[in-house]
């Protein structure tokens, strides 16, 4: 059986919008044709007619699936390392987590993510992946900022990988201020010559760059509340991006995840290292704990790849792509949706790899569509909303 899509514009992403277009799919959500307006279609076609604009399924490519548990339950407005300290401290509750998990889970589902890149730190989110409608990869993410405890972190980092199989997974450092050098280049040696994925929280604060570069700010404080002896540490003269980027293997796919006090040197810094590195943004998050956003025009301009992600509902109140992409143009009107809708697609399946199947609407994927209701033209309005199709 064939179903026939068609809205004011289709955005393939992968090729030019495609103005009163139409989309043919099978039973299974397989694209079998795509139809400018004007192309002659069968005279017994049933098309299914909506006001608005057909997107691909969105890619979120950085959650916290496990945090679920705590929407509502962190104040905004804090600031990172405070936010890091009521995590761990609501870390230590005994209530359930699990459901949470599943709710999370539908609610991408329903605001028409298709795949999603998973942060763990444990097993927990093995069964509401295992039983959900989403592709996941999950990050198995590492923390020892201590040099003698690299070796051990790394050995409970694989073991846990193990626990997720048969998801598909792979190991990935925290932050540049939660892992040591020692950590870094196990995951390189053992990891990055197998070309597996990486995500790594980049410079989602300011102090990140001070402890770095100086050894000074607020993160002393923070090791010292957690009995973390930081005396081998050294002063980088640079910014920690600077400092961690050489330590990742060359073969690798690297995410850097929130950016949001990257500078133009780091980005030239980046591109001269060689290394794959494509930048992934989560704007309401960091609104939610720095109130403030990635210079999102910069890294356009500078044509690096960019993707989208939510965070964890402990730093964001829902989990929708759509909701991203109208903070971002609310704040850089100057950028396009039909270049911003491929942070929100394509690069995302590009970089876990499942290109052959999400993040454009072609012949032979099964990316999933949605409608974007409520906007002009091809523009989004504070009033946009996601419909998801199929």
């Amino acid at each position: 059986m064939r179903t026939y899509y068609s809205a004011d514009y289709i955005l393939p992403v992968g090729s030019l919008p495609l103005k009163d277009g139409v989309v043919v799919v099978d039973e299974g959500g397989e694209i079998l044709d795509l139809f400018n307006g004007k192309a002659a279609l069968p005279s017994d076609a049933n098309i299914q007619r909506y006001e608005g604009v057909i997107v691909p399924g969105f890619v979120n490519t950085h959650c916290h699936l496990e945090l679920s548990y705590l929407k509502n339950r962190i104040p905004t407005g804090l600031s990172l390392i405070p936010f890091i300290k009521e995590v761990i401290k609501a870390r230590r509750s005994t209530e359930d987590v699990f459901q949470p998990m599943f709710d999370a889970d539908a609610l991408m589902y329903k605001n028409g993510i298709v795949a999603v890149a998973d942060i763990s730190n444990t097993a927990q989110t093995k069964d509401a992946k295992l039983n959900s409608k989403l592709y996941y990869h999950t990050f198995i993410e590492l923390i020892c900022f201590q040099p003698d405890g690299a070796k051990e972190a790394f050995r409970a980092g694989n073991n846990l990988l193990e626990e997720f199989k048969p998801l598909r997974a792979s190991i990935s450092p925290h932050a540049p201020y939660s892992v040591c050098k020692e950590l870094f280049k196990f995951i390189s040696r053992f990891c990055g010559e197998a070309g597996e994925l990486l995500s790594i929280h980049n410079q989602e604060t300011e102090e990140e760059n001070k402890f770095y570069r100086y050894k000074t700010g607020e993160f002393l404080d923070f090791y010292k509340d957690l009995g973390i002896d930081i005396e081998f540490f050294k002063p980088q003269a640079r910014n920690s991006i600077q400092s961690f980027v050489p330590l990742l293997a060359a073969q690798q796919k690297v995410l850097l995840v929130h950016n949001t006090f990257t500078s133009m040197k780091d980005i030239y810094f980046t591109r001269r290292s060689g290394r794959d590195i494509t930048w992934c943004f989560c704007p309401n998050a960091n609104l939610y704990i720095e109130g403030r956003l990635p210079k999102a025009d910069m890294f356009f301009f500078e044509n690096v790849t960019i993707t989208l992600g939510t965070d964890s509902l402990a730093s964001n109140k829902n989990l929708c792509i759509l909701s991203e992409l109208k903070t971002i143009h609310e704040h850089f009107p100057n950028l396009s949706f039909t270049d911003t809708i491929k942070w929100a697609t394509l690069n995302g399946a590009k970089f876990l790899g499942i290109d052959d199947k999400f993040g454009s609407i072609e012949k032979g994927k099964k990316p999933g569509l949605n409608l974007i209701k409520n906007v002009d033209d091809l523009r989004l309005t504070p009033d946009s909303e996601v419909q998801k199709l199929i």
